[in-house]
């Protein structure tokens, strides 16, 4: 079973899918609510582990700069991507950014190959962070 910080951060991309889901359906104000309550994300997991390296932090972070890109008309189209997204996290705990930035070099010492982007993108979703099971604490 999760523990409480799991379902927090359950708790916080369900709400997050919910008001970008509302957003883009009825109500355009809760786009900004979904960026203001990503601050608030950031802000938290920055406080767990006050270090931008921290790979949470890093996620959340990418997540929030793509809402604010979004933000640009021609770029609204990103919305419907993290609503994707976030769906299939709070659904089945499959989160593609994430495994995305646990490609990004400063994460990472693993020689890059097709096998290891494959497995990285089709491997099972995991308990925890992608990250931790890419690369086990010792």
């Amino acid at each position: 079973m999760f523990t409480s910080k799991f379902n927090l951060i359950w708790v916080y991309w369900a709400i997050t899918d919910l008001l970008l889901i509302a957003g883009v359906t009825i109500e355009p104000q809760a786009l900004m609510w979904a960026i203001i309550f990503n601050v608030i994300q950031v802000i938290h997991f920055f406080w767990l582990t006050p270090k931008i390296s921290n790979f949470a932090v890093q996620v959340r972070l990418a997540y929030l700069l793509l809402l604010i890109m979004a933000m640009y008309p021609p770029l609204y189209f990103i919305f419907y991507l993290q609503i994707i997204g976030t769906t299939a996290m709070v659904l089945l705990n499959y989160c593609f950014l994430a495994r995305f930035m646990s490609l990004m070099p400063w994460n990472t010492t693993q020689a890059y190959s097709i096998q290891s982007i494959v497995n990285t993108f089709f491997s099972k979703p995991v308990k925890g962070s992608v990250q931790q099971s890419k690369h086990p604490v010792h």
